[in-house]
């Protein structure tokens, strides 16, 4: 199996849409993905799984990094499967702590309606940024306990 790694690093101006790939992003203590819709929010920053959007691929959308708003797409992680407190490292200096695991979303948002379906309310998870840096794919992603 491959080390974990960030596939994608996703950014929009607001929350709750789907965001788009960029070359590398700054995570920020406190704040998250700079210049980001969530930025500065309760939650700092969003994680879903590649493995959770190929399931989505599965049932026949099309759908690519970016599209369930995440702000970072991991792969070879089981996100869901650590608690929360559970601390990621993230290239060379980069430090999250989890702090939610899925969301309730009280209506469906623009994400629902043009998936058709959102798998971040079951299978994505929020970090704070402990220790920021850049951030870009391919990095690698290590579970502290």
């Amino acid at each position: 199996m491959d080390r974990p790694k960030v596939i994608s690093v996703n950014i929009s101006d607001t929350k709750g849409v789907r965001k788009t790939p960029i070359p590398e992003g700054q995570l920020e203590v406190g704040i998250g993905l700079v210049d980001d819709g969530h930025s500065g929010t309760d939650r700092q920053v969003s994680l879903l799984a590649m493995e959770s959007i190929e399931k989505m691929r599965q049932k026949g959308l099309d759908v690519n990094p970016g599209d369930f708003a995440e702000n970072i797409t991991t792969e070879g992680i089981d996100l869901m499967a650590f608690p929360i407190g559970t601390k990621l490292s993230i290239g060379e200096h980069i430090l999250l702590k989890i702090t939610q695991k899925g969301k309730e979303c009280p209506e469906p948002c623009a994400i629902y309606y043009q998936a058709g379906e959102c798998v971040m309310p079951k299978e994505g998870i929020f970090a704070d940024v402990i220790t920021g840096g850049k951030i870009a794919p391919g990095d690698s992603i290590e579970v502290l306990e």
